[in-house]
């Protein structure tokens, strides 16, 4: 015989939501996008808006994780404070610039402008090194 369940709709700070007998809810996306947004109004704490629907702050901290991995759509609320995101193409590769001449006794180098920086100093390291 199969075991009967019970599902209920729960009213939640004013969010009606399915909750079973064990106590565990099922919070649409939405619901928990618009309850993510709330802790972003200036002044307001996790614990607070996790108080306010019955909730614990770990688990309104997870949903803001998965906001902030862009895994769950957060709306927009009045008087919210989104840090904007602006995406650029990355700088083009400069072109190399000159060339590098190192003269250390009879013996000359010359290294294209390109050549990183640790490896020109590994370089005349080696040179003063050499009596």
């Amino acid at each position: 015989m199969v075991g009967h369940r019970e599902l209920y709709m729960e009213d939640v700070g004013g969010i009606e939501i399915l909750a079973r007998p064990s106590g565990k809810r099922s919070w649409p996306d939405e619901v928990k996008g618009r309850i993510v947004a709330e802790t972003l109004v200036p002044g307001m704490t996790v614990n607070e808006v996790a108080k306010r629907h019955a909730m614990k702050p770990n688990h309104l901290s997870a949903w803001r994780r998965l906001a902030k991995d862009g895994k769950l759509v957060v709306p927009d609320l009045a008087g919210a404070e989104f840090t904007p995101i602006v995406l650029v193409d990355p700088a083009p590769p400069r072109p190399p610039i000159g060339s590098i001449e190192i003269a250390s006794g009879q013996v000359t180098l010359r290294l294209d402008g390109a050549t990183d920086a640790r490896r020109v100093a590994e370089i005349v390291h080696a040179l003063n090194a050499v009596p």
